[in-house]
């Protein structure tokens, strides 16, 4: 199967297939009849498959579909498990590599707190797995580091500890941990997890504002499109949302110059800050650190901000949010969200409606994106937030020491959680991004190599309005 080289991996393209197959059906008003014939369209008699027979890929291509339906609405979680599609990859937790020299210091067992480490006849060294608790330390002390952790890809992605395996080898999501980053669906090899969809609301938004002239349908994109869709220049593709029906495309970045106008407000009061934009982060501290949730930011998401802003200045509007992030559709069924955003799409999913109405953006005349600040953009990127929010200060002219910790990925966000949870931190405001890099590193992203950050600065340094204040005070409302 050749790979389109817009996606980073097969598995993407697959997932997208379904996408644009699920989609272009349903602009033609073919669902759900044609629900059935659509696994033998996407993978037909014939193809090459990548598992042991076609039809075990068409009936794992059926419950792709589901979830392109939406799901299971009665799982809250926005990512569920394929059964079918997990490997069932064996998991060995700590083991011996062939790299052990059988020396005679015997560091590991020395540190093992269980006596698992056993020694054979030529003193090459064992773990008893009976024994072995997976803490870790005879790895770290290995002058040879041959002593591995083998465990699945999905957890080791998952830097909340929220995938185990279940009782048939199948990866297991606790819900009671998971934050919805999607770090997993990208990750496992097998396209075994998957985030649900809602492109099919945004589909039934759009042709429903085609019958009603006071209906009219929003897309708010995240500043983080600007890493995206590299084959066509960003004009381009505003034009292409605006071309499958939205009435009109407008920045995030907007929103996001409005929180940090607000949050430098809110700091300088109370002294200590997290941040609230990242709703994985935002998450984490709700369910692994509840004694640091009274600090969270009470202002909205940029995301939930500027598409409260369109709901109050433009009556019957429906907003759509596209971005990079999976936790923006679990952020979206908030109560204090819920009014403001209708659906949430992922860079994927705007990729497959593209293509599901035939649309080569290449094509397109250049359209413009309303004028965020220099610093509402650069949210799009770790240490962006903190940024904004000293120059908030700065231009309100307000007399607080800010000492920001920039968070860049769930690991870092442990880190400095767990020392303002025991009150040791030197910092007053924590900015949390659960994606390595920011929102560029979204698990909903076309690609996921290595981003410049320079990338974000430059689309900043676009804007018209270098300062937060200009943004914000030339809102008017939306047209």
């Amino acid at each position: 199967m050749r790979m389109n080289r817009k996606f980073d991996t097969k598995v993407q393209y697959i997932k997208y297939k379904v996408l644009r197959e699920v989609a272009r059906k349903a602009w033609e008003e073919d669902l759900p009849r044609s629900i059935l014939e659509l696994p033998r369209q996407i993978i037909p008699d014939g193809e090459a498959t990548m598992r042991c027979c076609i039809y075990k890929e068409r009936a794992i291509i059926t419950e792709r579909i589901k979830l392109v339906l939406g799901g299971n609405r009665q799982n809250p979680n926005i990512v569920e498990v394929i059964n079918i599609a997990c490997d069932e990859c064996p998991v060995g937790g700590y083991e011996v590599s062939t790299a052990c020299r059988g020396c005679i210091a015997h560091r590991c067992e020395e540190v093992c707190p269980r006596d698992a480490i056993v020694f054979d006849h030529t003193q090459k060294a064992h773990i008893d797995k009976n024994k072995c608790i997976s803490c870790g330390k005879c790895a770290a002390v290995c002058p040879y580091s041959a002593i591995r952790n083998n465990r699945r890809p999905c957890e080791n992605a998952c830097k909340v500890n929220a995938i185990s395996m279940g009782e048939d080898n199948v990866a297991v999501i606790d819900e009671s941990l998971c934050i919805a980053c999607g770090a997993c669906v990208y990750q496992c090899p097998f396209g075994a997890m998957q985030d649900k969809s809602y492109i099919l609301d945004a589909i039934d938004m759009i042709q429903k504002s085609g019958e009603n002239q006071n209906y009219k349908v929003y897309a708010v994109v995240a500043p983080s499109i600007s890493s995206q869709f590299t084959y066509a220049k960003l004009g381009q593709v505003i034009s292409g949302i605006k071309a499958l029906g939205f009435y009109h495309v407008v920045e995030a970045a907007l929103g996001a110059d409005m929180v940090a106008w607000k949050e430098a407000d809110e700091l300088a009061e109370k002294g200590f800050l997290t941040s609230s934009c990242c709703p994985a982060f935002v998450s984490y501290i709700h369910k692994s650190f509840p004694g640091v949730k009274e600090h969270i930011s009470h202002n909205l998401s940029p995301m939930a901000e500027i598409s409260k802003y369109i709901k109050e200045t433009t009556p019957g509007a429906k907003v759509v949010f596209i971005g990079p992030c999976t936790a923006k559709k679990e952020e979206a069924q908030l109560e204090s969200v819920r009014p403001y955003v209708d659906c949430v799409l992922t860079f994927e999913e705007l990729q497959a409606l593209f293509d599901s109405r035939d649309l080569d953006i290449t094509s397109l005349e250049e359209d413009v994106l309303d004028n965020a600040s220099y610093f509402g953009r650069i949210f799009a990127r770790s240490g962006g937030l903190s940024e904004a929010v000293a120059q908030a200060l700065t231009e309100k002219e307000l007399d607080f020491d800010l000492r920001p910790i920039s968070c860049d990925g769930i690991e870092q966000c442990r880190i400095a959680l767990l020392k303002a949870d025991k009150g040791r931190l030197e910092e007053n405001f924590i900015e949390g991004m659960a994606c390595v890099g920011g929102c560029i590193g979204g698990a909903g992203c076309l690609s996921h190599g290595p981003k410049d950050k320079g990338e974000i600065d430059k689309y900043g340094r676009q804007a018209f309005e270098k300062g937060i204040s200009g943004a914000v005070s030339r809102l008017s409302p939306v047209r």
